[in-house]
């Protein structure tokens, strides 16, 4: 399948990788467990010990990380089945007490978070003054009636009063929920009303793109909407005075201290509700567990991305994404949180590489689009600000590009740990990713996380390797959802990932793992392009695409029906620079296809439109709009409240319509 290794653009010193928090697990391992390993940076043995016994790894990863139990577990795995594995059963514990209690990183004068607006509005805020926000808005909750199990959902941005509720709500036991200000008011219904939520926290406003947008009439709407909301909180995001009738005020709901308890939860205890992109029908509620989360999030913080207390870690990301989740869990290992809220290319790209500057961030996450799109740009961060803090550079929402590898190894810091990592909302965590310990390949994602049985799977369900097939996990996790919402006896759970292999997590993207270790990601499996008999990725394609200075965006669809004997034609939709035509690249387009994948991924035609319809967490609707290509009615192929740009349809609503 590969022609050679490629090149290493990163190597972690023999000095670095002895030094870091994987090593020091291993060390950890060896006297506390009796666990050999070889060597205490060797990887390959120490990941290959932690999915052959997983209720091991996780029972170590506990212990080494100070897991504060409040019933002790009587077993680190009661049932290893999936779905339905129970772990550390009899345990009781809290998410929020291992974000809000003293320790390394963690004292009374630290710094939690810091908080930047992209109209430059700042603040900073220590772990004594969080604690206090986070007492005063649990009393708040708690005057409001919130108990264990109640949900509390926010439509607000990444904010500091955001995280502040959120952490009141789980220190109660309650269930939360948020979606990103921008959403439209019909996506923010299809997820909130599912969990008949008690409280509703609201920003009055938020800013993007140098625009400010007041949403207090979709808050309103909201509420009316929502006939279990008791209390509304509006948050003066915009403006500080902004009142809105039927609501309590934020200064108000946190007006009177509170003590900062813990409602004791089992370790399978509902945290918060994620959602599933609902590109058909409604999105479905993901339900994730206190323990699960909590040790899931340490290991990928501290062991695989070497956080330690008082690093700062940044990731630009909204509430309405996964990563959110994943970014405030830097306070579980005592790293200082860089929270943004804007437009990542406002007022230049430029922007988060001076924020990264500016508070001298050492981990950095962001995007694969986001990388493209510097690089598109000619952007070279390293010339421009002083990236010296820095040590790694985060990868998400889509594969990375080996030019976008290239790009950040030149243009942004010679000696950076590029971390592509991949992974999903399902078990809001990666399955594979970065170490310490591991290098990094140009294109490729080093490798799969401790404790993640990741493997390729062929048609038959056998093992492969080198080849690409169906991403797969054959052990359970612990961040594995503990249930969707309203699937009472787990029958959509166990259709969304279990359904082929019995037993087996199924996540629905194509990979091809190396002889390495090392993983190669190719885009969803459902939308892989088949073309004579050569299955390929869409990532592969929109590499070489998008690699165009005419292109802006792209997509790619193979209009072949499941089981068809007959070809379907590959439709490539390009999305064009101002002043460029379609003229000015065909050619060009069709000649590198052609050379750098096949003839036969050479489009039957490239058809100009305006966008790329995009799911809310800017995932291109592939399958969507395959369906309606295919005469799939269009409310059947996608729900328009699950789309950015749903005007966006429009030109291949009107393709299907004219046959």
């Amino acid at each position: 399948m590969e022609s050679g290794t490629p090149e290493v653009v990163w190597s972690p010193s023999p000095a670095a990788a002895a030094s870091s928090e994987i090593a020091r697990f291993a060390r950890h391992l060896r006297e506390n467990r009796g666990v050999d390993l070889p060597d205490d940076t060797d990887y390959a043995a120490l990941h290959a010990w932690s999915v052959a016994d997983v209720g091991a790894f996780w029972d170590a990863a506990a212990e080494f990380f100070g897991v504060r139990f409040h019933d002790a577990p009587t077993a680190p795995l009661g049932s290893d089945a999936m779905p339905g594995a129970e772990w550390f059963p009899g345990a009781t514990l809290n998410y929020a007490e291992h974000a809000l209690s003293d320790g390394p990183g963690r004292a009374p004068e630290d710094t939690a978070i810091v908080f930047v607006r992209e109209d430059g509005l700042e603040r900073t805020v220590t772990h004594a003054e969080l604690r206090d926000a986070v007492g005063r808005a649990r009393a708040g909750l708690v005057r409001a009636g919130v108990g264990r199990g109640d949900r509390v959902v926010a439509l607000a941005p990444n904010s500091v009063e955001t995280l502040v509720a959120f952490l009141a709500t789980a220190s109660l036991g309650a269930i939360w929920s948020s979606c990103s200000p921008d959403f439209g008011a019909r996506a923010v219904h299809d997820r909130f009303a599912q969990i008949e939520p008690t409280v509703l926290f609201a920003v009055d406003g938020y800013v993007y793109g140098g625009k400010r947008f007041d949403i207090r009439e979709n808050v309103a709407a909201l509420r009316g909407q929502l006939p279990t909301v008791t209390t509304t909180v509006l948050v003066g995001y915009l403006d500080e005075e902004a009142t809105l009738d039927g609501t309590t005020t934020w200064a108000e709901f946190t007006a009177e201290p509170g003590p900062l308890e813990y409602e004791s939860v089992p370790f399978g205890h509902p945290l918060w509700v994620l959602y599933s992109s609902g590109t058909t029908g409604l999105p479905k509620g993901i339900v994730h567990g206190h323990g699960g989360i909590l040790l899931e999030h340490m290991k990928a913080l501290q062991l695989q991305g070497d956080l330690r207390p008082g690093d700062r870690f940044f990731w630009f990301t909204t509430t309405g994404w996964m990563m959110w989740n994943y970014l405030i869990a830097g306070l579980l290992v005592g790293v200082t949180v860089i929270l943004y809220d804007g437009n990542p290319g406002h007022p230049d790209l430029g922007a988060l590489w001076r924020l990264a500057e500016k508070h001298r961030v050492k981990y950095f996450g962001t995007s694969a689009p986001f990388i493209q799109a510097c690089l598109k740009a000619g952007l070279r961060p390293r010339d421009e600000v002083d990236l010296s803090a820095l040590r790694t550079v985060g990868s998400t929402g889509a594969p990375l590009s080996p030019e976008g590898f290239a790009w950040v190894a030149d243009a942004v810091g010679d000696d950076l740990q590029i971390a592509s990592v991949s992974g999903g909302t399902d078990l809001c965590a990666a399955f594979v990713g970065a170490a310490p310990t591991v290098p990094v390949w140009l294109g490729e994602i080093s490798c799969a996380a401790l404790g993640a049985a990741v493997v390729a799977y062929d048609e038959k369900g056998q093992e492969i390797e080198d080849e690409v097939g169906e991403l797969v996990v054959t052990r359970p996790m612990p961040s594995m959802p503990v249930m969707f919402w309203n699937d009472p006896d787990g029958a959509k759970l166990r259709a969304a990932y279990f359904e082929d292999y019995p037993g087996v997590w199924r996540h629905g993207d194509w990979v091809r793992r190396t002889p390495r270790g090392s993983y190669v990601i190719y885009g969803r499996s459902d939308s892989t392009l088949n073309r004579g008999g050569v299955r390929m990725g869409t990532a592969d394609f929109y590499a070489v695409v998008e690699g165009f200075d005419g292109v802006a965006d792209s997509l790619v669809i193979d209009t072949t029906e499941l089981g068809a004997r007959d070809e379907g034609a590959l439709l490539c939709f390009l999305v064009l620079t101002d002043g460029t035509t379609l003229d000015d690249v065909e050619g060009d387009l069709r000649k590198a296809l052609r050379s750098e994948l096949s003839p036969r991924h050479v489009p039957d035609r490239f058809i100009v439109v305006d966008a790329v319809p995009r799911t809310l967490n800017g995932k291109k609707c592939e399958v969507p709009v395959k369906k309606i290509l295919a005469g799939v009615a269009a409310d059947k192929a996608v729900s328009r409240g699950a789309l950015q740009n749903p005007d966006a349809l429009a030109p291949f609503l009107e393709m299907a319509a004219s046959g």
